[in-house]
């Protein structure tokens, strides 16, 4: 097995649905911060960490699946439990400012979701201005829950994208599985033939000379008569010399 022939397709993470959607929450994110959480914060800092976590583990899993579908998996999960961590602080923002939280199935909501699934397979790319009437808005709980709108649908993609990860994992394994397996392929094949010259080598060393001409005897195996199917030493100069020897 070449390893040129099991690299896989690796990078072109910005066609990714999921990237465009946790770049889209990581830029809403550092101007919400900017703008309504003090930038004298731990709080400020964690969520805009948190953002880019989930956006650059897209990116680096994308790139990492060329030589190993584990690696791409830990990353991939990583952008999620990023994603996860960045939706509760969204939640606390508007929980401990009493602000009102929006209802999954409620109109404002519902509009954000369908600004990405108006045409799922559209190849135009989804950008920040697509949700402009929400994220530019003034009133901090309008902004705060648009980004939570668009972090849920982020991590309903990265769930598909791993549940599709872990099942070409198991069917076809990464780069670097595929190749350690080759080697243990080949480590094994090498063995078998190391045994098999070893076998060999043996067998001539124990071999004996012909009582006739001299020369080493070989095993043969008669293939007629009342002994067919059994072995015996044949002389390797054979058919000049027909001597042969029991076993």
């Amino acid at each position: 097995m070449a390893p040129g022939s099991t690299l896989r397709p690796h990078g072109g993470y910005r066609r990714l649905r999921s990237f465009q959607v946790a770049e889209i929450v990581y830029d809403a994110t550092v101007s919400f911060c900017d703008r309504f959480v003090d930038k004298r914060s731990r709080t400020h800092d964690q969520m805009v960490q948190a953002a880019r976590s989930g956006r650059q583990n897209i990116a680096e899993g994308s790139r990492a699946s060329m030589a190993s579908s584990q690696t791409e998996l830990r990353l991939i999960s990583i952008a999620r439990a990023s994603l996860d961590e960045l939706l509760l602080d969204y939640e606390d923002f508007l929980r401990h400012r009493k602000l009102p939280l929006w209802d999954k199935n409620g109109g404002e909501a519902q509009a954000v979701r369908a600004v990405g699934s108006r045409n799922p397979d559209r190849t135009d790319r989804t950008d920040r201005s697509d949700y402009s009437r929400w994220l530019d808005s003034g009133d901090a709980a309008v902004v705060a829950n648009a980004t939570i709108c668009l972090i849920h649908q982020a991590n309903y993609l990265l769930d598909n994208q791993l549940r599709a990860l872990e099942r070409e994992f198991i069917d076809h394994g990464g780069y670097s599985e595929r190749l350690a397996a080759a080697r243990l392929e080949k480590r094994l094949a090498d063995r078998t033939d190391q045994s098999d010259r070893t076998d060999r080598t043996a067998t001539a060393a124990m071999s004996p000379a012909c009582g006739k001409c001299g020369k080493p005897m070989v095993l043969r195996t008669a293939r007629q008569g009342k002994n067919a199917g059994s072995q015996f030493w044949g002389c390797s100069g054979y058919p000049a010399c027909r001597e042969t020897a029991a076993l």
